[in-house]
């Protein structure tokens, strides 16, 4: 199987990496879009900021590639808010693949970004197979997907929102499942086999 991860510049490939290594799975890191449509699978990942990302991908012609993928895609964090349709993240027009707005955390006594294992709960795809409800798992953020019509997991930290999106071949979670122990394994593991 042909896992291609989407080369940008977003960090924390390396990561992900070693995580489907951890499954047996060599993946391609790539930019080069037939290299990406060839894959089987995709992974988007990304650590960053929303604007800078989106100009480059624009710039590598990314942006157009991603949005024409059949295959099976996986967007970890900032790979999620870039498949939605604005960043409030210097006010940043994304991908559009959900309709979905991503908004900064408001102020309040939680802190921002929040870092660190939180629950996931209401899962509902083949994503989460043989994932319990209020698994902990790892996010690093301060901007999150608001809830809606494809939200397929939830977590709450200053109010509920989406930790997990589905839309036809495009899935995505907020949190990191190459950090996130044993149950981001089996999520990743789920995404190889049964997305």
């Amino acid at each position: 199987m042909k896992v291609a991860i989407v080369k940008y510049n977003a960090g924390n490939v390396q990561s992900v990496i070693y995580a489907l290594n951890r499954l047996g799975i060599d993946p391609i890191v790539t930019d080069d879009p037939d290299e990406l449509k060839s894959a089987d699978k995709v992974i988007f990942p990304g650590v960053g900021e929303a604007a800078s990302a989106m100009k480059y991908l624009k710039e590598k012609n990314l942006d157009t590639v991603i949005k024409e993928l059949t295959q099976p895609v996986l967007g970890i964090c900032l790979g999620l808010q870039l498949l939605c349709k604005h960043s409030e993240e210097r006010d940043t027009e994304c991908l559009g693949i959900f309709d979905v707005e991503v908004k900064r955390f408001p102020s309040s006594d939680l802190k921002v970004p929040q870092i660190g294992w939180n629950r996931v709960f209401d899962l509902k795809s083949p994503l989460f197979k043989d994932v319990d409800e209020n698994s902990y798992v790892y996010f690093v953020h301060s901007f999150y997907a608001a809830m809606s019509d494809n939200t397929i997991a939830q977590t709450d930290y200053a109010t509920n929102f989406s930790a997990s999106l589905s839309k036809d071949n495009f899935h995505a979670v907020q949190f990191h499942p190459e950090k996130s122990s044993t149950v981001g394994s089996k999520i990743l593991e789920n995404f190889i086999h049964h997305c």
